[in-house]
């Protein structure tokens, strides 16, 4: 399926199809080159939540998961006791599911490891870029891979520095929000602006 056509006569990737909150995630966040630290555990985390589930699950939800853990601060979460992680289980405004739980807790203490003992987490992780994003040039979503050998060996470094549910897959789709590719389809009005720009911080 190629870009879609959108009454704003703007023509986008097919996914988020007309949905307002979807569409205003994809023009304003998804693609776009993340470098802060906490930021990229928070969305590492939740690409872990999402597994099997779908996307727009988790975005609808984001807000109430920021307010459940802490910010997302890794520094608090690394701190989790059992009480906590049966207060969360009894949450509705999140995923209430007992191992991506515990694992956000372990992937905090992962992330704690990475800042004080080196690189940094952006660092890390865009060093199997070399620092800069892959521009794809994609003219339909049957063209876009599910995992690449850039996101499996992410999946196996993460994995063996203890983060949990970062699997090829999760990892290729957390690389893809996080603007590590650009798999803006070419026709999508947000492909270029995405393909030359410096990257930065997208302040979430």
């Amino acid at each position: 399926m190629a870009a879609l056509l959108h009454p704003d006569g703007k023509h986008r990737c097919p996914w988020p199809g007309q949905d307002p909150f979807y569409v205003a995630y994809h023009d304003d966040e998804w693609g776009v080159p993340e470098r802060n630290d906490r930021a990229l555990y928070e969305k590492l985390v939740l690409d872990g939540f999402q597994a099997g589930l779908s996307w727009i699950t988790i975005l609808r939800k984001r807000e109430n998961f920021r307010k459940a853990f802490d910010g997302f601060e890794p520094q608090k979460i690394a701190r989790y006791t059992p009480k906590k992680i049966e207060r969360l289980m009894q949450d509705a405004g999140i995923v209430r599911n007992r191992m991506k739980i515990e694992g956000a807790v372990a992937s905090a203490r992962a992330w704690l490891d990475v800042m004080e003992k080196g690189p940094g987490f952006s660092a890390l992780l865009w060093g199997f870029l070399e620092g800069a994003p892959k521009v794809n040039r994609f003219r339909s979503v049957k063209q876009v891979p599910a995992a690449t050998p850039i996101s499996t060996a992410m999946s196996k470094e993460l994995a063996a520095r203890g983060f949990k549910f970062v699997g090829p897959t999760i990892v290729y789709a957390f690389m893809q929000a996080t603007g590590m590719v650009n798999d803006h389809l070419v026709d999508c009005y947000r492909h270029e602006p995405l393909s030359g720009r410096p990257a930065g911080d997208s302040g979430i």
